[in-house]
């Protein structure tokens, strides 16, 4: 039986930790590959709340969700996305202004979504919502490109 040098043990702890680390990696990567399935997370069905719990003309922002549930004046509920159409920069909705301001290239876009001061070339993306028993739906897994705003896009209770 051959005796292990020290440069032997040095070798085989070495290899050891290598191992270690592109274990450690790959799990993180397969991890942060992996998409979320958790129901309320963004990219999945998001339970926004009931009905009763958004008020005609109301803006609720639902971060978990990544978009705003527009409550417009006849009761229907449009579900925005954040994102602006011309960079992707996050919107945020100003009450006083009554709009969503992009702090990029400040694009302004109304409850609707529409786009009233360019440089973004259409209207905020749509995420699909259901009612369903009382409850606000919206399914973030996939938002819907509009050219321009279509109020039969509105879900009513």
């Amino acid at each position: 039986m051959k005796t292990m040098t020290r440069r032997d043990l040095l070798k085989t702890t070495w290899a050891a930790f290598g191992v270690l680390a592109a274990a450690e990696l790959g799990g993180f990567s397969f991890a942060y590959m992996q998409p979320r399935l958790a129901e309320g997370a963004f990219g999945s069905i998001v339970v926004a709340g009931a009905v009763d719990d958004f008020p005609p003309g109301s803006m609720t922002h639902i971060s978990n969700g990544r978009f705003y549930l527009a409550r417009l004046e006849d009761g229907g509920f449009l579900a925005l996305y954040q994102r602006c159409t011309h960079l992707g920069c996050t919107v945020a909705w100003e009450t006083d202004k009554t709009a969503f301001v992009c702090p990029c290239h400040n694009s302004r876009f109304d409850q609707d979504g529409q786009v009233h001061n360019p440089p973004a070339p259409r209207p905020l993306d749509l995420f699909p919502v259901t009612i369903e028993g009382g409850a606000v739906r919206v399914d973030t897994s996939r938002p819907l490109q509009r050219e321009q705003v279509d109020l039969s896009q509105a879900v009513y209770a």
